[in-house]
Protein backbone atom coordinates (compact mmCIF):
# COMPACT_ATOMS: atom_id res chain seq x y z
CA UNK A 1 0.00 0.00 0.00
CA UNK A 2 2.57 2.58 0.73
CA UNK A 3 5.46 3.99 -1.61
CA UNK A 4 9.04 4.11 -0.44
CA UNK A 5 11.18 6.91 0.11
CA UNK A 6 13.77 5.39 1.75
CA UNK A 7 16.51 7.51 1.21
CA UNK A 8 15.38 10.49 1.85
CA UNK A 9 12.93 11.75 4.75
CA UNK A 10 9.47 12.56 3.41
CA UNK A 11 7.75 15.89 4.62
CA UNK A 12 4.34 16.91 4.21
CA UNK A 13 3.52 21.03 4.96
CA UNK A 14 0.27 22.53 5.37
CA UNK A 15 0.04 26.39 4.51
CA UNK A 16 -3.45 27.32 6.44
CA UNK A 17 -5.74 29.52 4.86
CA UNK A 18 -5.48 32.17 8.02
CA UNK A 19 -2.00 32.29 7.41
CA UNK A 20 -1.36 33.15 3.95
CA UNK A 21 -4.86 35.10 3.00
CA UNK A 22 -7.11 37.76 5.17
CA UNK A 23 -9.91 35.61 6.26
CA UNK A 24 -12.02 38.27 7.01
CA UNK A 25 -11.68 40.23 3.73
CA UNK A 26 -13.18 38.90 0.41
CA UNK A 27 -9.95 37.17 -1.76
CA UNK A 28 -7.28 39.12 0.45
CA UNK A 29 -3.72 37.30 -0.05
CA UNK A 30 -1.31 37.67 2.15
CA UNK A 31 1.15 37.97 -0.12
CA UNK A 32 4.14 39.47 2.01
CA UNK A 33 3.52 36.48 4.16
CA UNK A 34 3.48 34.24 1.00
CA UNK A 35 6.82 35.61 0.09
CA UNK A 36 8.64 35.20 3.12
CA UNK A 37 7.35 31.27 3.39
CA UNK A 38 8.40 30.92 -0.30
CA UNK A 39 12.32 31.82 0.82
CA UNK A 40 12.03 29.78 4.22
CA UNK A 41 11.19 27.03 2.02
CA UNK A 42 13.63 27.15 -0.60
CA UNK A 43 16.07 28.30 2.45
CA UNK A 44 14.91 24.84 3.72
CA UNK A 45 15.09 22.79 0.68
CA UNK A 46 18.92 24.04 -0.43
CA UNK A 47 20.23 22.78 2.83
CA UNK A 48 18.71 19.38 2.80
CA UNK A 49 18.90 18.72 -1.16
CA UNK A 50 17.42 15.04 -0.16
CA UNK A 51 14.57 15.98 1.45
CA UNK A 52 11.40 15.58 -0.14
CA UNK A 53 8.51 17.65 0.32
CA UNK A 54 4.68 18.28 -0.63
CA UNK A 55 3.05 21.61 0.09
CA UNK A 56 -0.59 21.77 0.70
CA UNK A 57 -2.62 25.07 1.74
CA UNK A 58 -6.22 26.05 2.46
CA UNK A 59 -8.36 28.63 0.75
CA UNK A 60 -8.84 31.24 2.60
CA UNK A 61 -11.05 34.15 2.35
CA UNK A 62 -10.59 32.89 -1.55
CA UNK A 63 -12.74 29.62 -1.63
CA UNK A 64 -14.14 30.05 1.50
CA UNK A 65 -16.76 33.10 0.93
CA UNK A 66 -17.63 31.51 -2.54
CA UNK A 67 -18.15 28.31 -0.54
CA UNK A 68 -20.44 29.67 2.02
CA UNK A 69 -22.52 31.63 -0.42
CA UNK A 70 -23.35 28.69 -2.55
CA UNK A 71 -23.56 26.23 0.33
CA UNK A 72 -21.21 23.84 -1.86
CA UNK A 73 -20.19 21.86 1.29
CA UNK A 74 -23.94 20.45 1.99
CA UNK A 75 -24.35 18.92 -1.62
CA UNK A 76 -27.47 18.89 -3.65
CA UNK A 77 -26.66 21.52 -5.91
CA UNK A 78 -29.84 23.00 -7.96
CA UNK A 79 -27.11 25.13 -9.87
CA UNK A 80 -23.39 24.16 -10.29
CA UNK A 81 -22.50 27.44 -11.10
CA UNK A 82 -21.31 27.59 -7.25
CA UNK A 83 -19.05 24.37 -7.59
CA UNK A 84 -16.84 26.02 -10.39
CA UNK A 85 -17.26 29.51 -9.13
CA UNK A 86 -15.71 28.13 -5.80
CA UNK A 87 -13.13 25.77 -7.96
CA UNK A 88 -12.18 28.92 -9.83
CA UNK A 89 -11.34 30.74 -6.54
CA UNK A 90 -9.40 28.26 -4.94
CA UNK A 91 -7.33 28.17 -8.46
CA UNK A 92 -6.20 31.93 -8.16
CA UNK A 93 -4.89 31.43 -4.64
CA UNK A 94 -3.56 28.64 -5.60
CA UNK A 95 -1.85 30.41 -8.78
CA UNK A 96 0.02 33.35 -6.61
CA UNK A 97 1.78 30.72 -3.98
CA UNK A 98 2.95 28.36 -7.09
CA UNK A 99 4.61 31.55 -8.77
CA UNK A 100 5.85 33.02 -5.36
CA UNK A 101 7.46 29.26 -4.89
CA UNK A 102 8.98 29.01 -8.10
CA UNK A 103 10.13 32.83 -7.90
CA UNK A 104 12.12 31.64 -5.07
CA UNK A 105 13.17 28.26 -6.90
CA UNK A 106 11.26 26.01 -5.26
CA UNK A 107 10.13 23.26 -8.10
CA UNK A 108 6.51 23.45 -6.85
CA UNK A 109 4.17 21.77 -9.56
CA UNK A 110 0.67 22.96 -8.45
CA UNK A 111 -1.88 19.66 -9.01
CA UNK A 112 -5.50 20.90 -9.15
CA UNK A 113 -7.12 18.25 -6.36
CA UNK A 114 -10.67 18.28 -7.98
CA UNK A 115 -9.30 17.16 -11.55
CA UNK A 116 -9.37 13.30 -10.09
CA UNK A 117 -10.75 13.87 -6.09
CA UNK A 118 -13.99 11.80 -5.58
CA UNK A 119 -15.82 11.68 -2.19
CA UNK A 120 -18.33 9.31 -0.87
CA UNK A 121 -20.78 11.06 1.72
CA UNK A 122 -17.99 14.18 2.22
CA UNK A 123 -14.99 11.25 2.84
CA UNK A 124 -12.04 11.51 0.23
CA UNK A 125 -12.25 8.16 -1.43
CA UNK A 126 -9.72 8.39 -4.33
CA UNK A 127 -7.39 11.09 -5.96
CA UNK A 128 -4.32 10.52 -8.52
CA UNK A 129 -1.65 9.35 -6.78
CA UNK A 130 1.11 8.33 -9.91
CA UNK A 131 1.91 11.89 -10.98
CA UNK A 132 2.57 12.79 -7.26
CA UNK A 133 4.87 10.13 -6.66
CA UNK A 134 6.90 10.69 -10.05
CA UNK A 135 7.01 14.39 -8.96
CA UNK A 136 8.63 13.29 -5.70
CA UNK A 137 10.70 10.73 -7.36
CA UNK A 138 12.19 13.83 -9.65
CA UNK A 139 12.99 15.95 -6.84
CA UNK A 140 9.78 18.43 -7.37
CA UNK A 141 7.74 19.85 -5.27
CA UNK A 142 3.55 18.82 -5.60
CA UNK A 143 1.71 21.42 -4.33
CA UNK A 144 -2.02 20.54 -3.49
CA UNK A 145 -4.80 22.84 -2.00
CA UNK A 146 -8.29 22.65 -0.53
CA UNK A 147 -10.46 22.44 -3.34
CA UNK A 148 -14.42 21.40 -4.20
CA UNK A 149 -14.93 17.61 -5.23
CA UNK A 150 -17.49 15.46 -6.92
CA UNK A 151 -19.29 13.12 -4.12
CA UNK A 152 -21.18 10.08 -5.09
CA UNK A 153 -23.89 10.56 -2.22
CA UNK A 154 -24.29 14.27 -2.33
CA UNK A 155 -23.13 15.43 -5.68
CA UNK A 156 -20.18 17.62 -4.37
CA UNK A 157 -18.42 18.55 -0.94
CA UNK A 158 -15.63 20.46 -0.46
CA UNK A 159 -12.43 18.36 0.61
CA UNK A 160 -9.71 20.38 3.25
CA UNK A 161 -6.27 20.30 2.66
CA UNK A 162 -6.11 18.18 6.09
CA UNK A 163 -8.26 15.39 4.29
CA UNK A 164 -6.18 15.40 1.10
CA UNK A 165 -2.97 15.10 3.19
CA UNK A 166 -4.32 12.38 5.41
CA UNK A 167 -5.76 10.71 2.13
CA UNK A 168 -1.70 10.93 0.67
CA UNK A 169 -0.12 9.97 3.94
CA UNK A 170 -2.20 6.86 4.34
CA UNK A 171 -0.35 5.60 0.70
CA UNK A 172 3.12 7.77 0.68
CA UNK A 173 3.60 7.46 4.61
CA UNK A 174 5.36 10.62 5.23
CA UNK A 175 7.69 11.07 8.38
CA UNK A 176 6.50 14.36 9.53
CA UNK A 177 3.56 16.69 8.43
CA UNK A 178 3.89 20.38 9.69
CA UNK A 179 0.77 22.63 9.88
CA UNK A 180 1.33 26.12 9.67
CA UNK A 181 -1.46 28.79 10.96
CA UNK A 182 -2.03 31.33 12.68
CA UNK A 183 -1.44 30.47 16.28
CA UNK A 184 1.66 29.01 17.89
CA UNK A 185 0.05 25.45 18.32
CA UNK A 186 -3.17 23.98 19.96
CA UNK A 187 -4.06 25.93 23.32
CA UNK A 188 -6.51 24.84 26.21
CA UNK A 189 -8.47 27.83 24.63
CA UNK A 190 -8.71 30.18 22.34
CA UNK A 191 -5.27 32.91 22.45
CA UNK A 192 -7.26 35.40 21.00
CA UNK A 193 -9.92 35.87 23.58
CA UNK A 194 -8.62 34.27 26.31
CA UNK A 195 -5.09 35.44 27.74
CA UNK A 196 -4.47 32.90 30.38
CA UNK A 197 -4.77 29.78 28.17
CA UNK A 198 -1.52 27.89 28.38
CA UNK A 199 -0.31 26.02 25.26
CA UNK A 200 -0.41 22.48 24.87
CA UNK A 201 3.33 21.33 23.90
CA UNK A 202 2.31 17.41 23.17
CA UNK A 203 -0.75 15.68 22.10
CA UNK A 204 -0.36 11.91 22.66
CA UNK A 205 -2.32 8.83 23.18
CA UNK A 206 -2.07 9.79 26.98
CA UNK A 207 -4.21 13.00 26.50
CA UNK A 208 -5.83 13.09 23.64
CA UNK A 209 -8.86 12.87 24.76
CA UNK A 210 -8.47 15.65 27.21
CA UNK A 211 -7.24 17.98 24.89
CA UNK A 212 -10.80 16.95 22.73
CA UNK A 213 -12.67 17.86 25.57
CA UNK A 214 -10.85 21.36 26.09
CA UNK A 215 -11.26 22.27 22.61
CA UNK A 216 -14.95 21.02 22.20
CA UNK A 217 -15.97 23.29 25.46
CA UNK A 218 -13.02 26.32 25.13
CA UNK A 219 -13.52 27.54 21.86
CA UNK A 220 -16.24 29.51 19.71
CA UNK A 221 -18.25 27.67 17.24
CA UNK A 222 -16.18 28.30 13.93
CA UNK A 223 -12.78 28.27 15.85
CA UNK A 224 -13.61 25.03 17.60
CA UNK A 225 -14.57 23.11 13.96
CA UNK A 226 -11.41 24.30 12.64
CA UNK A 227 -8.93 23.16 15.41
CA UNK A 228 -10.93 20.22 16.71
CA UNK A 229 -11.41 19.06 12.94
CA UNK A 230 -7.44 19.36 12.25
CA UNK A 231 -6.63 17.69 15.96
CA UNK A 232 -8.81 14.87 14.89
CA UNK A 233 -8.43 14.45 11.26
CA UNK A 234 -4.08 14.21 12.30
CA UNK A 235 -4.45 12.19 15.24
CA UNK A 236 -6.52 9.50 13.48
CA UNK A 237 -3.85 9.08 11.22
CA UNK A 238 -1.25 8.99 13.99
CA UNK A 239 -3.00 5.96 15.23
CA UNK A 240 -2.75 3.90 11.71
CA UNK A 241 0.74 5.01 11.54
CA UNK A 242 2.46 5.71 15.21
CA UNK A 243 6.19 6.43 13.43
CA UNK A 244 4.44 9.71 11.95
CA UNK A 245 4.84 12.98 13.91
CA UNK A 246 2.83 16.01 13.42
CA UNK A 247 3.78 19.59 14.70
CA UNK A 248 1.40 22.65 14.60
CA UNK A 249 3.35 26.25 14.52
CA UNK A 250 2.70 29.42 13.61
CA UNK A 251 3.94 31.13 10.39
CA UNK A 252 3.89 34.27 11.47
CA UNK A 253 7.81 33.99 13.47
CA UNK A 254 10.43 34.61 10.70
CA UNK A 255 12.60 31.92 9.75
CA UNK A 256 10.60 29.28 12.02
CA UNK A 257 9.24 27.06 9.02
CA UNK A 258 12.50 26.65 7.71
CA UNK A 259 13.78 25.78 10.96
CA UNK A 260 11.57 23.18 12.14
CA UNK A 261 12.23 22.07 8.30
CA UNK A 262 15.22 21.25 9.17
CA UNK A 263 14.97 20.03 12.48
CA UNK A 264 12.72 17.95 13.49
CA UNK A 265 13.58 17.89 17.21
CA UNK A 266 13.29 21.77 17.38
CA UNK A 267 10.64 22.18 20.45
CA UNK A 268 8.29 24.77 19.02
CA UNK A 269 4.41 24.97 18.99
CA UNK A 270 2.43 21.18 19.97
CA UNK A 271 3.83 18.24 18.68
CA UNK A 272 1.13 15.18 17.85
CA UNK A 273 2.70 12.01 18.10
CA UNK A 274 1.48 8.16 19.37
Amino acid sequence: MGRSFAVSELVFLKLGGSIITDKRRYETPRSTVIARIAKELSAGLQARPDLKLLVGHGSGSFGHFVADKYHVHEGNLADWHGYAETGAAAQRLNRLVTDALLAEGVPAVSLQPSASALCHDGELVEMALDPIVKLLQHGAVPLVYGDVALDDVQGCTIVSTEQILAFLARYLRPQRIIVVGEVPGVYSGDPQRDSIVRLIPEITSRNYEQVRQMLSTSFGVDVTGGMLSKVDTLFELIREQPNLTVRIITGRRNRLIEQVLLDPDLREGTLLHY
